[in-house]
């Protein structure tokens, strides 16, 4: 088993009119035993502005402790808040700092920039190679179950209520077909002036 599916679980992140959702499973696994349901891979660090961090529980924990110090050290020197290119940016240098033990981390980051009002996607791999998207990014182990159901399903300039509706059917559909995720999950709608969560109940078995 590879080390990045060790702990299981996926997250998507999809790109919609003026709107970006980005959402996770909920599951928490030790290799095949299911230890947990309510375990978020999904984070907020600011307005508008959401990590997701699929891979190894573990260092996922110590990249968002790490992460929040640097969001908060340059918010303090700023007097600003962080824009989403710059967090990819930032995170894609301290992934690359340890490129010679990475972090068995796959991250994507969504948001929103305050400034254009604009929708803004990126992932990245375990050594930060920044992959912007306008469409859709996925990351987990269910990866290709979500390629395949963002290609069929994916609209451009879908609204929020319509990009929830997608997003929330792409990722039932992808993790009902891998054991390593699913066990609910949990979808943020991210517009210019607010954040929507929503949690999914799904199968439990």
């Amino acid at each position: 088993m590879s080390i990045m599916e060790y702990n299981g679980g996926c997250c998507v992140a999809m790109a919609g009119k003026d709107c970006v959702a980005i959402a996770s499973d909920l599951r928490f696994g030790i290799q095949g035993i299911t230890v947990g349901t309510d375990y978020e891979k999904v984070f907020e660090l600011g307005p508008q502005l959401f990590v997701g961090l699929p891979g190894l529980a573990t260092d996922a924990e110590t990249v968002l402790q790490r992460l929040k110090f640097r969001v908060n050290m340059y918010e303090l020197k700023e007097g600003r808040a962080m824009q989403p290119k710059v967090l990819g940016a930032m995170l894609s240098n301290m992934l690359y700092e340890r490129r010679f033990g990475p972090f068995f981390v796959e991250p994507m980051i969504a948001g929103i920039n305050s400034i254009t009002l604009k929708p803004y996607m990126t992932g990245m791999d375990m050594i930060g190679c920044l992959s912007e998207s306008e469409d859709f990014i996925v990351s987990g182990t269910c990866s290709e179950q979500l390629f395949g159901m963002c290609e069929a399903t994916w609209e451009p300039n879908l609204e929020p209520d319509d990009l929830f509706e997608t997003i929330s059917q792409v990722l039932m559909n992808a993790f009902d077909r891998d054991a390593a995720s699913g066990w609910g999950a949990v979808v943020h709608i991210i517009e210019k002036d607010k954040v929507t969560t929503k949690k999914i109940k799904t199968r439990m078995d």
